[in-house]
């Protein structure tokens, strides 16, 4: 299958007719864009897809930032999700504008789960050990802070909500040398289509470079099969895209999330 054929087969499932994310979160259609509303003020909110062009663009984004200082957006972060292959053109320019700030980008990435490695090489002394509880969620925010140099406390409200109401799609995993947490990594399984995403990932520094990375690909890639779905997707950072290219990942488009504070 080409790349563009597979970029079309994420559009259409993944973002034109996603499926609601969880429990209480609702997709909406109209105006050009589809906004996904989450349960609550901490889940992700923001546009998956749009199909716009250069008359229609600032309207659509002005409903948006209307909606967002509704009642209804009070508190939330709203995240308009950018592709590259998105028209118009200049909408990342236009989302500026409306006072959107861009954050780095990253390179969407599928693959098909029948051709990835699905057997975790690890280095001696780390195991692989699943997230069941608070405890291992508290764990997983302190891998990403460490990891990643930021807060984790809006994640970790997030994980603690999908633990609790959607155990059987939202999966974690943490890599432990001994009682450390060295590295966590999540899958976000999308009942009704034929994608699971790789989310996470984050490894302490001085664990780099050690497989970690892709044996946690190779572990959640054997579940994703076990599962029944057929690509896993990945918004790839600079240093993971090289990666997830020499497992077999394909890049189809580079996506900017565009945030604005509620």
């Amino acid at each position: 299958m080409g790349n563009g054929e597979m970029r079309e087969i994420f559009d259409r499932q993944m973002r034109r007719d996603a499926p609601p994310e969880g429990v209480g979160t609702r997709v909406e259609a109209g105006g050009g864009v589809v906004r996904q509303v989450g349960a609550a003020v901490h889940d992700w909110t923001g546009v998956l897809w749009s199909e716009l062009d250069e008359d229609s663009a600032d309207a659509a984004i002005a409903a948006q930032v209307a909606w967002l200082r509704s009642p209804e957006g009070e508190g939330r972060e709203f995240e308009w999700k950018l592709y590259s292959h998105d028209r118009p053109a200049d909408l990342g320019e236009r989302l500026r504008k409306a006072g959107f700030v861009p954050e780095p980008p990253e390179t969407l990435m599928v693959a098909e789960v029948a051709r990835l490695p699905q057997e975790p090489v690890l280095p001696d002394g780390v195991r692989l050990v699943d997230v069941t509880d608070a405890a291992g969620v508290d764990l997983v925010a302190k891998v990403h802070e460490e990891a990643f140099g930021a807060s984790a406390d809006r994640l970790r409200t997030r994980l603690l909500g999908a633990l609790a109401d959607s155990p059987d799609t939202v999966l974690m995993t943490l890599a432990m040398a001994g009682d450390r947490p060295v590295s966590a990594a999540r899958m976000e399984l999308h009942p009704g289509t034929d994608f699971a995403g790789l989310w996470g990932g984050g490894t302490a520094e001085q664990w780099r470079g050690r497989g970690i990375y892709r044996a946690l690909v190779a572990h959640r890639a054997r579940i994703a099969a076990a599962r029944g779905y057929r690509y896993l997707q990945v918004d790839a950072s600079d240093q993971s895209r090289p990666i997830l290219q020499r497992l077999g990942f394909a890049a189809l488009s580079v996506t900017t999330p565009y945030l604005l504070q509620g």
